[in-house]
């Protein structure tokens, strides 16, 4: 059996999935749940750090999801807030958190700053009511795409990916193809984060 191997700390990096009433539950708590069970498995293998991962909404109050669960969140985090990843849930409240002026600011404040952005679904409305899909090619649930294409004709809406990455922005097609694109995002910075192990090690 080959020895352990000894690592230094692992930088923590902040995941913020944004919430509003309404929104699709898979789409706030699949990501959540990735990236948790990322640091669970960093923390597994004697790692310390990795994922930090926060539900937020203005007021940091409840939200009651389109099906009807509740869940808790914390506030918008400030400006000062370092923020490595921000998700933007999807949902029948998608179009309405989209004229929030709060959650608008807020995301075209902090995406700037934060090394990926991600859409899950319909969130991609937040995203372009954000002016941050412009000039992009992206993806959404095939049953928004055309009416996103309508009222953002700058963005091109390719509705058959599953998902697409273009620069540092990536768009879902909805809460089960999120999770392809989320596995790569685990697995691309936790590989980056780590030392690649010695031949016969993990």
């Amino acid at each position: 059996m080959p020895p352990a191997r000894t690592v230094g700390p692992v930088q923590e990096r902040h995941i913020v999935i944004v919430a509003f009433e309404g929104l699709q539950p898979l789409d706030a708590v699949g990501p959540h749940e990735v990236f948790a069970g990322a640091g669970r498995a960093s923390a597994a293998l004697g790692r310390a750090g990795s994922y930090r991962v926060t539900l937020a909404s203005p007021g940091g109050t409840s939200v009651r999801a389109e099906s009807g669960l509740v869940l808790g969140t914390a506030p918008l985090p400030p400006p000062s807030e370092r923020i490595d990843t921000l998700v933007l849930s999807g949902g029948s409240g998608a179009e309405a958190a989209a004229r929030d002026e709060a959650v608008v600011a807020f995301i075209r404040r902090t995406a700037p700053r934060c090394r990926r952005v991600a859409t899950v679904c319909s969130g991609a409305f937040l995203g372009a009511a954000a002016g941050l899909l412009e000039g992009r090619r992206v993806t959404t649930h095939w049953a928004r795409a055309r009416q996103l294409a309508e009222e953002y004709p700058g963005i091109t809406v390719d509705p058959d990916p599953i998902y697409i990455r273009d620069g540092k922005y990536w768009s879902s097609a909805g809460s089960p193809p999120a999770s392809t694109s989320r596995w790569r995002w685990s697995r691309r910075t936790l590989a980056s984060m780590w030392p690649r192990p010695s031949p016969g090690g993990w």
